[in-house]
């Protein structure tokens, strides 16, 4: 399953006139594709923390001590504010707590929802020419050296190859350019009329009748293209459009419309005809126009669609894959070469970074190297990024300039804290009582840097082991089909332009997709005019507004009531299946995401301390906290006192010594106050932190609570009433 995101070993703190609060310390999980991950934990456990790292939006006074956060070849902790423009609310979307704090009170809805989708639009239309330009350059570029080979004939075939591709390409945008207006129009013409003529019909039609109905004559005469509204019923489309307003406002005044509705129907029934109708094949009809210099021959589009294919295959893609499968294998091989050299050079430098203190000037020089070295690995030609190459160099500079920067930074603390400790012991000599604690000295933890780095390079050299024991077995063929697709996708990207008023209409139905009534009517209104959980629809549906990869819902339904909480996580739920979203699902209530959650991660003091998929921490949960947490939960079969957790959690600036949960977990042991448990495994998915699991430590069952609530849930699940 594609990893579209990866934490690993991440820790993060805050300066406080206190001390530093270690929120976060050292968690690693991953976020496949399509899936929902939920983050569980009290407040103050660091889920929030992690959520806000991810989005880039962390405090002024955190320190990202170490870890990386993997997105698209990009380490995000290392990227600039302005390369995050690219990603943040685009790529990654947020749903905050309270959606009065994400909305602007004295903007229109309608507006704050269509200001990203104008704005992210120029910018993807942008990065996909980009991406096509460079990716054919690079592809030409390649077959000529695996191709040809030095034979300049075939190389300038290669190159003529390349510019025919993108040519007929060129005529390919235009032709589908063409169709997806016409058929937008027409799909957005047919919902716009559903929802108008039941009003007419039901004399409800608002005061925005009459912005509606120009809005559906400008569409209507957009809808014309031979393959949705075809050339014949042009002159009859423009008809319909010029008499409807006139019509409608002779009806008016009876508020009766037989008129107004019998055209509206004749529109519908055109553009719903068109929606339905068979959509050629552009890439193809691009090369077949481009080049056989003859009309498209008169035939259904599903038989069009085949003759064009066997025509391009034999005039030039079969030709073309040919060429590009040995560019991508000749690539893949060459980058294995580089990666073969990288391991030894990387093996070889472990020494400088693990010596007792750093050599500055060495430590840089090597870093340079490296960095080299590991940047001729990457393979140009392979459209899936491979993050760890790309985030090395990111990742050692960031590593090595917190270190020098630290030994300095550090003697400074030390100063400070010293002298504090001075005027601390002098009130008390006094025999007074200080109203203030000394807090520890705000150092840079030097040696857990150098740990750092060794793992950044263990990691790669592990990754680079894999990869040349999976490169003999690569199916290149595949991998060049999906190169083909890649530029046919960038070079469709190109033609997808929003204009203010293709946002509108796709706001309108973002706003119907997550359950707002009168859309055309909530559109034009300001956030107070809105509910609770109307305002957390209206920001589930900005977030979605730019089609991300990723969505964080930080808990998204503490501030609503039971009823609302159901329908926003249905929601949630529905749109993650529907748009293949990979959600991250951040709580304090592990009921919440009980049906769900894919995988769950129990986090307690700024670590995680259970890690399994929903069957795994629901079923089979192995720590205390856990066994807590569902102790803790509300059940509808039982009349039984909840158990409350006893104690607070710990105060973050002096973290425990062990387990975090120690003093509050009843069945801690004496090892729990002396060392904190590593995580033990308990199958592939499962796996949890506490010493209960070591094989010397004593046979402890679950609470009576916990045991009662999953035989209740297997009963529930033997009867399929779950």
């Amino acid at each position: 399953m594609e990893t579209k995101l990866s934490v690993r070993n991440l820790r993060i703190s805050f300066r406080t006139s206190n001390g530093k609060v270690q929120a976060v310390r050292d968690i690693s999980f991953d976020l496949a594709k399509g899936e929902t991950l939920a983050i569980v934990g009290e407040s103050g456990s660091g889920k929030s923390v992690t959520s806000k790292a991810i989005l880039g939006i962390l405090a002024g006074n955190s320190i990202v001590e170490s870890g990386e956060i993997i997105y698209d070849g990009k380490d995000l902790l290392k990227i600039s504010e302005e390369d995050f423009h690219a990603i943040r609310g685009d790529k990654i979307a947020m749903i905050f707590q309270d959606p009065m704090s994400s909305l602007n009170p004295i903007v229109r809805i309608g507006r704050q929802l269509t200001e990203a989708m104008l704005l992210k639009g120029k910018a993807r239309q942008r990065e996909s020419r980009s991406n096509f330009n460079t990716y054919l350059k690079t592809l030409e570029k390649t077959m000529i050296e695996s191709v040809a080979k030095g034979d300049s004939a075939r190389a300038a075939k290669i190159s003529e190859n390349c510019k025919n591709f993108d040519k007929f390409e060129f005529k390919h945008i235009e032709l589908e350019k063409a169709y997806k207006t016409a058929y937008e129009s027409a799909s957005e013409t047919v919902d716009d009329i559903d929802k108008l003529a039941f009003e007419l019909e039901k004399k409800s039609a608002g005061k925005d009748a009459v912005d509606r109905l120009n809005d559906i004559i400008v569409q209507t005469r957009a809808t014309v293209n031979k393959y949705v509204v075809g050339e014949e019923h042009k002159d009859e489309v423009h008809s319909l459009a010029g008499s409807l307003m006139s019509t409608y406002n002779s009806e008016k005044k009876a508020n009766d419309y037989p008129g107004t509705l019998k055209i509206l129907y004749r529109i519908r029934e055109l553009c719903k005809e068109g929606v339905e109708k068979e959509a050629p094949n552009f890439f193809r009809m691009g090369y077949y126009l481009t080049f056989s210099g003859k009309p498209l021959p008169d035939m259904p589009v599903g038989e069009l669609n085949d003759y064009m294919k066997d025509y391009l295959d034999k005039e030039f893609m079969l030709g073309f894959i040919s060429d590009a499968e040995t560019a991508l294998r000749y690539s893949a091989n060459r980058s294995g070469e580089m990666m073969k050299k990288a391991i030894d050079e990387l093996n070889a430098a472990r020494p400088v970074f693990k010596r007792e203190s750093l050599d500055k000037k060495e430590c840089y020089a090597k870093y340079k190297e490296l960095s080299a070295t590991v940047k001729s690995c990457i393979d140009p030609l392979n459209v899936t990024k491979d993050s760890l190459t790309f985030t090395f160099s990111p990742s050692m500079k960031s590593q090595l300039d917190t270190y020098f920067h630290g030994i300095g930074a550090n003697k400074k603390a030390i100063r400070k804290h010293d002298a504090d400790q001075r005027k601390h012991d002098r009130i008390v000599a006094k025999g007074k009582k200080p109203e203030w604690e000394v807090a520890e000295a705000n150092t840079v933890d030097l040696e857990l840097i150098k740990e750092n780095i060794e793992r950044i390079i263990t990691r790669l050299v592990d990754h680079y082991d894999e990869l040349l024991a999976a490169l003999p077995n690569r199916n290149f063929r595949e991998e060049t089909v999906g190169s083909i697709n890649y530029l046919m996708e960038n070079a469709s990207g190109v033609i997808e332009k929003v204009t203010r008023r293709v946002a509108k209409h796709r706001a309108i139905k973002l706003m119907d997709e997550v359950g707002i009534a009168e859309p055309h009517k909530r559109y034009r209104q300001y956030p107070f005019e809105f509910s609770g959980g109307m305002r957390q629809r209206i920001v589930i549906a900005i977030a979605l507004a730019a089609n991300p990869d990723i969505l964080i819902c930080d808990e998204p339904t503490t501030a609503l009531d039971v009823t609302i909480q159901a329908q926003i996580l249905e929601l949630i739920n529905n749109l993650k299946e529907e748009r293949k979203l990979s959600v991250i699902f951040i709580t304090h209530d592990l009921g919440v995401v009980a049906n769900m959650a894919d995988r769950v991660a129990v986090m307690y003091a700024g670590k995680i301390v259970e890690y399994g998929t929903s069957e795994d921490i629901f079923y089979h949960s192995a720590h205390p906290y856990t066994w807590a947490l569902l102790s803790s939960m509300p059940d509808l079969d039982t009349d039984e006192k909840l158990e409350a957790i006893p104690g607070t959690p710990p105060n973050m600036i002096y973290p425990p010594k062990g387990d975090a949960f120690a003093p509050r977990n009843r069945y801690a042991m004496a090892i729990d106050f002396e060392r904190q448990p590593p995580m033990f495994q308990i199958s592939d998915t499962h796996f949890a932190a506490t010493w209960l699991l070591h094989p010397d430590a004593p046979k402890v069952d679950p609470p009576k609570a916990v045991v009662d609530r999953i035989r209740r849930m297997n009963e529930r699940r033997a009867t399929g009433n779950e």
